[in-house]
């Protein structure tokens, strides 16, 4: 055999392999393009902003077994593809409760927005209106549905209830969302008083944040988020009359511990459009609840926010599918960072899903552009799943597509991914 002989490749031989990013000195722009996963984005986001304003979104209660076993519930799904079928186009459209969707996706409300990026729920609700998703505002956010409305009129809103101890306030804040277009209430029934969130208590989060010596030395690993918040408006909740002190704290004195199912009739008194009760964690108090009237529901543990060692969303699904019936509209939320774990959660009986920390991430990591590569990253993994299911529309999803697995092991691990 011959040796092999070396030799001086050509510019033409070279030139097709040459793959160069141009050079930039936009950098969030750049790493946004980098971004391929929801996870990329959340790295991103550790990277920028401080570590209080992070752990607010990326943690869970006490011990986080709540979030990690909603993520081990995704992690654990097992697809089950079918081959040979036309998937040159898909359609991944939801109509549900009034609005549309090009996937079965709403952006859940998050309390504190402006906290993550000084753009707040301005940013999101415009990568919303872009991407044809709908946006829920939260009762705890920093933009009045009046702003919001006026500001980003073409996005498709609900609006997120807490019920309070001052119910006269509750009526006037429902009058207000209604008037500004929103056009169904998302009643949230699942805090009874706050989880104690462990991450928030030892970084000594506050609203809004305080200049500590903890801050002050955070402030010169973070210096663009820092100059960012106290060069805009001051952050504070838009639709609570008092705030101050940490989000527990708040909570507790706010919020109204003895709901009960008197008070949907009541909220049905106050509200003409549609009512969405979310926090839904057995499969009695949904069939209840539609007894009661109410539109559709949302089996939640709040992100794992509230309860610790709670049940996962997604375990939970078929139980109150089959307790409501297949015609009422049913959502889920709870570990969602993948549109695989959306086209799991359609297959076991979800109509769609609620995603709150996987835009929160892209919201730190870039603004309003990287809660939109958020939503391209999760409509482009929605598409594909189901195109390598071989599902080219949403009805062809069936608990066929992800049977049950035993789990092997206990969830012992805190992290938020798998």
């Amino acid at each position: 055999m011959s040796p092999l002989h070396r030799r001086v490749p050509t510019w033409a031989e070279l030139r097709p392999l040459v793959r160069f990013e141009p050079p930039t000195l936009r950098r969030t722009q750049a790493a946004l393009r980098r971004a391929a996963t929801v996870e990329d984005l959340r790295e991103v986001a550790r990277r920028r902003a401080p570590r209080s304003v992070f752990d607010y979104v990326d943690g869970a209660a006490e011990s986080e077994l709540s979030l990690a076993r909603s993520r081990r519930a995704f992690a654990e799904v097992q697809f089950r593809p079918r081959v040979m079928r036309d998937v040159r186009h898909v359609d991944s459209r939801v109509e549900l409760l009034g609005v549309t969707s090009p996937v079965p996706v709403v952006l859940a409300p998050t309390g504190f927005t402006r906290m993550m990026h000084t753009q707040g729920e301005w940013a999101v609700a415009r990568a919303a209106a872009a991407a044809g998703v709908p946006y829920t505002l939260s009762t705890m956010g920093t933009v009045s549905v009046e702003d919001l409305a006026a500001d980003v009129p073409d996005v498709q809103r609900w609006f997120q209830l807490y019920l309070w101890q001052d119910r006269e306030a509750s009526a006037e804040l429902v009058r207000r969302a209604s008037a500004a277009g929103f056009g169904t209430l998302v009643l949230t029934v699942d805090t009874a008083v706050a989880g104690q969130r462990l991450r928030d208590v030892r970084n000594g989060l506050t609203v809004p944040p305080a200049l500590t010596a903890r801050t002050f030395g955070d402030m010169a690993l973070h210096p663009r988020w820092w100059v960012d918040l106290v060069t805009s408006e001051p952050i504070e909740f838009a639709s609570l009359r008092t705030s101050g002190g940490t989000v527990a704290e708040l909570v507790d004195r706010m919020f109204d511990p003895g709901v009960t199912h008197e008070d949907v009739a009541w909220l049905r008194a106050q509200w003409p459009g549609r009512i969405v009760v979310k926090g839904v964690q057995h499969a009695q108090d949904a069939a209840d609840l539609i007894a009661l009237g109410v539109d559709g529901l949302v089996v939640s543990n709040h992100g794992g926010r509230q309860l610790d060692r709670a049940v996962a969303p997604l375990d939970l699904l078929p139980e109150v599918r089959a307790a409501v019936g297949p015609d009422v509209p049913l959502l889920i939320d709870g570990g969602v960072l993948n549109g695989g774990d959306v086209v799991a959660a359609r297959a076991r009986g979800a109509d769609a899903v609620m995603v709150g920390r996987a835009y929160l991430y892209g919201l730190m990591a870039g603004g309003e552009a990287g809660v939109a590569r958020a939503l391209e990253i999760l409509i482009s993994q929605v598409h594909r799943t189901m195109r390598l299911l071989g599902t080219a529309s949403l009805a062809d999803l069936t608990p066929e597509h992800v049977p049950r697995a035993p789990h092997t092991r206990d969830v012992l691990d805190t992290h938020p991914l798998p």
